[in-house]
């Protein structure tokens, strides 16, 4: 990376980090933190909970998919590779439902030329500058309601021809899901956890990504069993 320059994709983990309406949130304390009495040195120790899915994170296949891989299980191909950022941001400015669509990967191709084999589809949506303003950014700040969510995800038809017609590693998107907020039925989670393939949620300050030439690194904790992970992302530019 002589030369090159790195762009952090994770927002913290702390209490305002924002998590699924019906999920408590992330919670962080110290033990320790200070001097012993008469010990010549600081220490620090401390605790954390969280749910699996919430903040920067990782959707793993078994999210959505009876048998799919778990966190631990999935490749680390498929969590890093080039970038290839999808800009829809003028549509979903106007719709907060919008879906990124075929069209829109068609015209950011005619532009850039072919996704690569191993490519991260990343979905620039805009929505990052509602964060951490809960109510703006799902459209809700209700807890346990999940009926009136409004932000912008994938369209079911994008994702399956992702699937179909070109080699993609992973999803990621800077919103809180890979489906548009007033799905029901998360057609774009089942289509694409149930290939196997992971997605990957809340990416922050996606708009200082180029369309083409970044890598990312999506690098999710290793939980045994976990339907999905907290994740520290981010990308390499050269």
């Amino acid at each position: 990376m002589s030369g090159g320059r790195w762009i952090d994709l994770s927002y913290p983990f702390d209490d305002r980090t924002i998590y699924w309406p019906t999920e408590t949130g992330f919670r962080h304390w110290y033990e320790q933190h200070g001097r012993a009495a008469g010990a010549p040195y600081f220490y620090a120790a401390g605790k954390f909970s969280a749910p699996e899915h919430g903040g920067t994170h990782m959707d793993a296949p078994l999210h959505f998919s009876e048998g799919g891989a778990s966190a631990d299980r999935v490749p680390l191909a498929s969590c890093i590779g080039p970038a290839c950022v999808v800009d829809f941001r003028d549509r979903a400015a106007k719709d907060p439902d919008a879906a990124l669509s075929v069209a829109d990967i068609k015209r950011h191709e005619a532009r850039h030329g072919p996704l690569p084999a191993g490519a991260i589809v990343v979905a620039l949506s805009g929505w990052g500058i509602y964060w951490p303003e809960k109510k703006r950014y799902l459209g809700n700040d209700r807890w346990g309601e999940v009926a009136d969510l409004h932000f912008p995800g994938f369209s079911p038809e994008a994702v399956s021809f992702l699937l179909r017609e070109r080699n993609v590693a992973a999803l990621a998107i800077d919103t809180a899901s890979l489906d548009p907020g007033r799905a029901t039925d998360f057609p774009a989670h089942r289509i694409w956890l149930g290939a196997g393939k992971p997605g990957f949620e809340n990416l922050a300050r996606l708009e200082a990504l180029p369309p083409r030439g970044a890598t990312l690194y999506a690098i999710p904790m290793k939980i045994a069993g976990g339907t999905g992970a907290p994740a520290r992302v981010f990308a390499a530019l050269p």
